[in-house]
């Protein structure tokens, strides 16, 4: 019995290389993007000219928090400026001063180093002219999501999730 039905070999060929080329091109297009928002993210942490944007807050003592307003800390060569939310112990505070993690540094040591086991980098800032954070630690991934940690004089520590974003404050 002859088939009812007959493909020529060379459609069928065609068909196939067709689709395998088309999938090789859509790959390559994922790792091209994911190499260029890389090379971004890299240039933000090189220019120090860059804003963590927190996301999530994580008391040494307690349950972290999702956080719903807009709060980051912007980082340039000339100053640090945080604005970011403390929840924890305090072991002593100023009368009038923010209950936040609210300051500006202009006076400051930064260091970049790359962290080939996280896949990012971790970036040390040690303000000098601030009671409010001894050190800010910094985990970059390349995929932009960053960890912060702020070191205490007179707090508890306290850690932050979210990501960089681009600066776009005015100079």
């Amino acid at each position: 019995m002859k088939p009812f039905f007959k493909i020529p070999l060379a459609i069928l060929l065609l068909a196939i290389s067709t689709c395998w080329i088309s999938s090789s091109f859509g790959q390559d297009s994922k790792e091209e993007k994911r190499a260029k928002e890389e090379a971004e993210i890299k240039s933000l942490i090189d220019s120090q000219n860059f804003v963590f944007k927190a996301q999530t807050a994580l008391p040494m003592g307690g349950r972290s928090r999702q956080l719903t307003s807009d709060y980051d800390l912007k980082i340039t060569k000339e100053e640090v400026v945080s604005y970011l939310p403390y929840f924890g112990r305090a072991y002593s505070s100023t009368p009038g001063a923010p209950g936040g993690l609210e300051f500006t540094s202009k006076d400051f040591d930064y260091t970049i180093k790359e962290n080939k086991k996280d896949n990012g980098w971790d970036i040390v800032i040690k303000p000098k002219d601030t009671q409010q954070a001894r050190e800010l630690y910094l985990t970059a991934f390349k995929n932009g999501s960053a960890n912060l940690q702020v070191s205490s004089n007179d707090k508890q520590n306290i850690s932050f999730t979210g990501y960089l974003a681009p600066n776009k404050t005015k100079k």
